[in-house]
């Protein structure tokens, strides 16, 4: 609720002063005496009935300025208008993944928490979800629905292509997602713990075809140095663990993001990992605004016509009731 013209509320102090001069006469007014009390029988509901008279009179005025002042009720709403980036998650769901050495759970389970939250902090950017093994797919294309992108992060398991490290596969895939993409710029974050060793497409090729196309290409190295556990359930002997040699090729990370003026990233720990995105997240950001809308009602009219029908009925009283009242 606002007032468009509160100046008009000066009004109501003149009116206040009448309405007090008003009272105060009637109290000191002179006593009228008449011969015959009689000429009042039957008419005390009239009286009663002229007294709203002045009460009607000093309503319409207070409403009339009250309306003169333009009471208004408004409804706000927010426009949120970004350019947006095209963002393509990458990620690796080799078998090696399945190592226990970045936190709580294994390597996909930490990068799965990691990439929901990044994911969340983006609600301006069509974001989509590549992942690889021996061979690369589509998980989630390009959407504004963080909420399907998230679910869909969270259905990622080991298995669903067969073992391995396509790294190029993964890249090129994710690239031919954005190859038509419309945002201010175009980004793919590939995070591997291991080396290509599979796949038709060679990283150095998806990485000239990701420059080509004008995609910038975070690369990001998950996992501990040296080797690492990785837990093998038997059906015999139970759950035991094998040790790995989960060595990263980071020449070749380093050699994709310098080709299209990205960064490379070492992620050794769930808390690394997530500085990391963080820090991705900060270089990335779209430029939004936000404009707000207010539309607002108009009262006063209704006011006036309350003004209108409280005079009326004063002088409608005046000249009938009233007007009857020896």
């Amino acid at each position: 609720m606002r007032l468009a013209n509160p100046l008009f509320l000066v009004l109501l102090l003149p009116l206040a002063a009448i309405l007090f001069w008003h009272l105060r006469r009637r109290e000191e007014g002179a006593t009228l005496r008449f011969s015959d009390a009689r000429l009042f029988q039957g008419a005390g509901w009239r009286v009663w009935v002229a007294r709203a008279v002045p009460v009607l009179v000093y309503t319409a005025g207070t409403l009339l300025i009250l309306a003169l002042a333009r009471p208004q009720t408004g409804a706000s709403r927010s426009e949120v208008k970004s350019e947006g980036i095209d963002i393509v998650l990458c990620l690796d769901v080799s078998g090696s993944m399945r190592a226990e050495d970045m936190g709580p759970g294994n390597r996909l389970q930490v990068v799965k928490e990691v990439a929901k939250k990044f994911v969340e902090g983006r609600p301006g950017d069509r974001i989509g979800l590549v992942v690889f093994s021996g061979g690369a797919y589509t998980q989630c294309p390009l959407t504004l629905d963080h909420g399907i992108v998230t679910s869909l992060i969270d259905q990622i398991d080991f298995g669903t292509v067969a073992d391995g490290t396509a790294i190029g596969m993964g890249l090129a895939t994710s690239v031919n997602r954005l190859r038509e993409a419309k945002g201010k710029s175009k980004v793919v974050i590939l995070l591997t713990d291991g080396q290509n060793n599979a796949g038709e497409i060679d990283p150095a090729t998806a990485a000239k075809a990701a420059h080509a196309l004008g995609v910038r290409v975070y690369t990001i190295g998950a996992g501990s140095k040296g080797a690492a556990r990785i837990p093998v359930d038997d059906p015999v002997f139970g759950r035991r663990y094998v040790t790995i040699d989960a060595s990263i090729d980071e020449n070749t990370l380093q050699n994709i993001a310098k080709e299209t003026s990205g960064r490379y990233f070492r992620a050794t720990t769930a808390e690394a990992l997530e500085k990391i995105y963080g820090e991705i997240d900060h270089m990335e950001r779209s430029e939004a605004s936000t404009v707000e809308y207010v539309d607002y009602n108009e009262k006063g009219p209704i006011l006036a016509l309350l003004a209108g029908l409280s005079l009326a009925g004063a002088l409608a009283i005046a000249g009938t009731v009233a007007n009857r009242i020896p």
